[in-house]
């Protein structure tokens, strides 16, 4: 399933074959929470621009259309017209961010809908049920996200359960892998590594998860407010503790800097919202940098986003007509710089992925973070 190409200190890069198709990594998840990516962006052109994996929220999808009217459309790639894979997130995330609206026990979590108010549980066999129907090819294991920041007891009782939940969701899967009526049964499932900014916990439960020999093994709640030095620390005192021949997803992250950082410690899977909320607010990503094209500078400027850029953006149009479009709040300023953003993101993990296998990467990661000091912010 993984297959460890090269390492370049502690940066790797491998292939991790789904039933979907096999993953170069390290790679970038383009994040389509509601089996869209925001801005008007299509599964064709997510193709067109290099895209490995989309991203899509169990939360959400359950909310609407439904995880069952998804299954009766034959699943999620059937339903969204894409053949590559997919990772969906448990809606562990969503559900422990409404903190007004919801109640922790063992079984699960009862909340609120946020779109109607209707009373919802979820818990281990829940999230692993609707993610078979959605039959993505990756499930993520439904875990408790703690606040930050958070109490040393609270935390150790958080990643107990989340351990316990694990477990749940193990069984459950290859219960639900084993039926029939199943769409996807070598639906792959990771495990979620928590603890906080507490190493400590972090490592042992990094030991525990490894323990299970899961697909793979994601860190989760970091992001979520600590400094990026505490996480890269964070990432530096755990990833060692995951299995080596297993992808390591850092999920919810984030700048291009932040994914350098982490390549650097063992990441291998990212997601973030930043590429495509960014860009419907006018910000694109360079190699020198972030540009707000709502500045008044640019309505002059011919050239296109970046120079030498493949992207269809900077292919046909110049900075003035994406401003111009942005300003006057036609869809296809947003859709433009959506395109570019994400092109700009799935041509660096490119990039990345070829400095690793030549052993180059500490090289590569200096120069590009240089670069990247030239922005507007």
């Amino acid at each position: 399933m993984y297959r460890l190409i090269e390492q370049d200190g502690r940066a790797k890069s491998a292939e991790f074959k789904t039933v979907h198709g096999t993953i170069q990594t390290p790679v970038f998840m383009n994040v389509g929470t509601l089996a869209a990516i925001k801005g008007a962006v299509s599964t064709i052109d997510l193709n067109n621009i290099g895209t490995q994996v989309q991203l899509s929220n169990t939360y959400h999808l359950h909310l609407r259309p439904g995880d069952q009217i998804v299954k009766k459309m034959g699943g999620l790639h059937k339903f969204m017209v894409w053949d590559k894979p997919i990772l969906t997130d448990s809606g562990g995330f969503q559900v422990f961010s409404l903190a007004k609206l919801r109640k922790i026990q063992e079984e699960g979590v009862y909340f609120s809908s946020h779109i109607d108010g209707r009373k919802i549980f979820m818990g281990p066999e829940e999230s692993m049920q609707i993610q078979s129907n959605l039959a993505s090819t990756i499930a993520m294991a439904f875990d408790e996200c703690p606040p930050h920041p958070a109490e040393r007891s609270y935390m150790i009782d958080s990643v107990e359960r989340t351990t316990r939940w694990l477990i749940r969701c193990i069984k459950e899967m290859d219960r639900l892998n084993s039926l029939e009526d199943t769409i996807n049964k070598k639906q792959m499932l990771f495990g979620i590594n928590q603890g906080g900014t507490y190493a400590d916990i972090r490592i042992e439960h990094a030991k525990r998860i490894s323990e299970l020999n899961l697909a793979g093994y994601a860190i989760g709640g970091l992001a979520v407010g600590e400094s990026h030095e505490e996480m890269y620390y964070i990432l530096e005192e755990t990833v060692p503790y995951l299995p080596l021949n297993k992808p390591v997803y850092l999920m919810g992250v984030g700048t291009p800097a932040n994914i350098l950082e982490a390549v650097d410690r063992g990441v291998d899977f990212f997601d973030c919202v930043y590429p495509s909320r960014n860009g419907r607010h006018g910000h694109a990503y360079t190699g020198f940098g972030k540009l707000n094209l709502m500045n008044a500078k640019y309505q002059l400027d011919d050239r296109p986003i970046e120079e030498g850029c493949a992207c269809p953006a900077c292919q046909h149009y110049s900075r003035a007509y994406i401003r111009h479009l942005l300003k006057a709040k036609e869809m296809l300023g947003m859709r433009l710089l959506v395109l570019h953003n994400l092109y700009f993101y799935n041509h660096m993990m490119e990039e990345i992925r070829e400095a690793i296998r030549n052993k180059r990467y500490k090289e590569y990661k200096k120069q590009k973070l240089e670069n990247f000091m030239g922005g507007e912010d």
